[in-house]
């Protein structure tokens, strides 16, 4: 095998072999989405020929066009190529240098494969088939031999935004013809490729209420004991006052003590506490059926505590309106 023929299937060998490759090496540049996208590019073009013609460094420009399935690309490609130099021709009186140029234009078919398709630098390789119209030499006709192309492609392709795509490359591009004029290659090639049906950004998910806590009030109580103080009496008619304003209400008032005392007297302390600022809370204005007593003994200590601890927080009323 030689070196185009071996370059070549490298190329096309080693398109599924990043298929496991992270972006995150790269950076990212956002969701990739598959899409048609159309492309200019140009080049630098060596020309390496087997007529013993000395050919300067020429270009190469054309565009292209392609749909990305996000990783593999395939693509249409047309390319114009210019080349001048110099060859040694013979005439019946010598021999002398003479100055031209060969042309080709190439219409190619590449398969290609993007390695870290929603990366900011996307590694990439490739391969091409297609057909050339060449020079038949440096003096002869304009591209009139039809020959069989080639091609392989290794690049990096900056995605300055999902649909817009710089690329630098380097191809090996050969022609052939059995019996006629063969051509080598090399391009050092930049390009720029926008990728059409990117996604309309979807609308942020609509904004959840706040929940509304209901107003809540909370009395404490001397130990052992369920009378009503000053300072709960003025809580109280806050919470009255958090009922009436509210209009369609009712009000949750939930008795706890301490842990002294057994269980089943603290149970009915409990209630004779939330008993208590019903009744005041009546006093107040708050019809008693709109009232709701529940009595929760120790079981749900404010501040935990051990057993017999008078802990003056948790002899306590809570009251919830809501």
């Amino acid at each position: 095998m030689n070196a185009k023929a071996f370059l070549v299937a490298t190329a096309i060998l080693a398109l599924p072999a990043g298929a496991n490759a992270q972006s995150s090496w790269f950076g990212s540049s956002g969701p990739t989405y598959p899409g048609v996208y159309i492309g200019a590019e140009g080049a630098a073009n060596w020309l390496l020929n087997n007529n013993s013609y000395v050919m300067d460094t020429g270009w190469a420009a054309g565009g292209k066009v392609g749909y990305d399935f996000v990783g593999p690309r395939v693509e249409v490609e047309g390319l114009y190529h210019s080349n001048t130099g110099t060859a040694v021709v013979a005439f019946p009186t010598g021999y002398a240098n003479v100055r031209g140029k060969i042309d080709q234009v190439s219409v190619m078919a590449n398969v290609l494969y993007d390695f870290f398709p929603g990366a900011t630098i996307t590694p990439y390789i490739g391969a091409g088939a297609g057909v050339a119209f060449v020079d038949a030499n440096i003096q002869g006709c304009n591209v009139c031999l039809t020959m069989f192309a080639y091609q392989g492609i290794v690049g990096l392709g900056f995605n300055a935004t999902p649909a817009l795509r710089i690329g630098l490359e380097g191809r090996y591009y050969g022609t052939t013809n059995p019996g006629a004029y063969v051509n080598n290659n090399i391009l050092a090639m930049l390009s720029l490729s926008y990728k059409f049906g990117q996604p309309e950004m979807a609308p942020p998910p609509p904004q959840q209420p706040a929940a509304v806590t209901p107003p809540s009030f909370m009395v404490f109580f001397d130990w052992d004991r369920s009378n009503i103080s000053d300072q709960a009496l003025n809580t109280i008619r806050q919470a009255a006052g958090a009922f009436k304003s509210k209009g369609n209400a009712r009000i949750t008032a939930t008795g706890h003590t301490d842990t002294s005392g057994p269980e089943s007297y603290n149970m009915a302390l409990s209630l004779r506490r939330a008993n208590a600022v019903k009744d005041a809370l009546v006093r107040e204005g708050v019809p008693a059926q709109a009232i709701t007593v529940i009595g929760k003994g120790e079981s749900q200590l404010l501040v935990p505590t051990g057993d017999n601890v008078r802990e003056p927080q948790n002899r306590r009323v809570e009251i919830v309106v809501q």
